[in-house]
């Protein structure tokens, strides 16, 4: 095993399948993001979503892609350029993957990385069992998302990783990163069934008292709002705390927390911490967001 893994591990609790094939997961997206670093990639992207939480920021739930931002808007921007300097640096780490670019004329431009789970495992000297569990049809795919066509007025930070090597990343401030949480919160269009990681993800920012950049979330909001549209909600201009406050409590009111449960159970160790769940508890800790403005 390459030592920088080893020591990468070392934070991981690999006593289940799941367990071990999350920790694998996060680990090949920090290997993803220095092969984009020393590729150049973040300087003209922002890595931001769930992941950017996760690995930059502690968040204690694990998550599936890896988001990102163009820091100024080109319609033109080619991801696949990053293609080879991504599969280099996950080859100096032991692991062999294939990296599926989807080319679509849509904002957002994506690419697929996909490996062999149980080898990958062995490659971590998984248990035996474990490796086995997972049989040898199963793939690691991990997706990144750029975002061609963002929504501006964010700030942005270089936060430095060290590990599995040296690298520094551009990301958005966490006040911007909240905003663009609360979009999702605001605005994505999930009927029965909630993305119950934007809700425990919610909860997180507002125990940790991160501010809410409402300049940054106003921007993603005028760009689009899926859910508003769809409610004919008249979306101002400008908005203020007590606005968007009233479109949580609108969307609280219709959300099914025991779906929003079923969502976030796999990607957290504690599930306890989700007793608490209810729409009198989500109404009543919005009213603790602490906005910036």
């Amino acid at each position: 095993m390459h030592p920088a893994i080893a020591k990468m591990l070392e934070k991981y609790d690999l006593s289940t399948a799941d367990k071990t094939y999350e920790a694998l997961r996060e680990i090949l997206q920090e290997i993803v993001l220095l092969g984009l670093s020393r590729a150049g990639f973040f300087e003209h992207a922002l890595f931001y979503g769930g992941t950017a939480l996760r690995i930059l920021h502690g968040l204690d739930r694990f998550s599936e892609d890896l988001d990102f931002s163009l820091i100024v808007p080109d319609e033109h921007f080619d991801l696949s350029i990053y293609e080879d300097a991504v599969i280099e640096a996950l080859h100096s780490f032991g692991f062999e993957v294939t990296i599926q670019m989807k080319n679509t004329n849509s904002n957002i431009k994506s690419a697929f990385l996909k490996g062999n789970t149980s080898q990958h495992l062995l490659n971590i000297e998984a248990p035996e069992d474990i490796v086995k569990t997972f049989g040898q049809g199963r793939l690691v795919k991990i997706k990144f998302e750029v975002d061609t066509q963002p929504p501006l007025n964010f700030e942005s930070e270089k936060i430095t990783l060290l590990v599995p090597s040296p690298f520094t990343i551009n990301t958005m401030t966490l006040p911007s990163l909240f905003a663009g949480k609360m979009h999702a919160i605001l605005c994505r269009n999930w009927s029965s069934r909630p993305k119950g990681r934007d809700w425990y993800d919610l909860v997180w920012y507002i125990a940790h008292e991160h501010e809410l950049d409402l300049k940054h979330l106003n921007a993603r909001l005028q760009q689009n709002c899926t859910w508003v549209e769809n409610q004919n909600i008249n979306l101002k201009k400008e908005i203020d705390t007590e606005y968007i406050l009233e479109l949580l409590k609108i969307r609280i009111k219709d959300l099914d927390t025991s779906m929003a449960k079923r969502d976030i159970e796999a990607f957290i160790a504690d599930t306890s911490v989700l007793d608490f769940w209810s729409q009198d508890f989500f109404m009543d800790i919005i009213q603790q967001i602490a906005f910036k403005k």
